[in-house]
């Protein structure tokens, strides 16, 4: 099928699908006259991609879990190196939500003295009592 067809049957439009194939994730052959020629499994593959994706996975994490996911779930099935690389992954989105979860508690800290000194209640943030002694 060509990429036209590939894009109406999953829903992915023709430049996202030239992208994967350039990230690895998508092989087509070439006709003679050049054009991308995809097979039925091409389907799965980018159903597979998509939901990879969304699951929050970068395409080169992608590239290398591809060859493990079966089905359009995907289920992964156990791969040299495939519950290291989903363990580093989740650990990082870990980290990650731990300093956004930081950077929000300080954030609110900023919001909440702002709005306290708008009123004429409070003091800045770092302004609290016990500052100054001994001076």
């Amino acid at each position: 099928m060509l990429i036209g067809e590939l894009s109406r049957r999953t829903g992915v439009r023709t430049h996202q699908l030239r992208y994967y194939e350039a990230q690895g994730l998508l092989r087509p052959e070439r006709d003679s006259n050049g054009y991308r020629a995809y097979d039925e499994d091409a389907v799965l593959a980018v159903t597979q991609v998509r939901k990879l994706l969304a699951a929050g996975l970068p395409t080169d994490e992608i590239e290398f879990l591809l060859p493990c996911a079966t089905g359009t779930a995907p289920d992964l099935k156990p791969c040299p190196e495939l519950l290291d690389a989903l363990h580093a992954r989740l650990a990082a989105l870990d980290a990650h939500i731990a300093t956004l979860t930081r950077t929000r508690g300080a954030l609110r800290e900023y919001v909440e003295a702002t709005e306290a000194f708008a009123a004429g209640v409070g003091q800045g943030v770092g302004e609290g009592v016990g500052e100054g002694e001994g001076q």
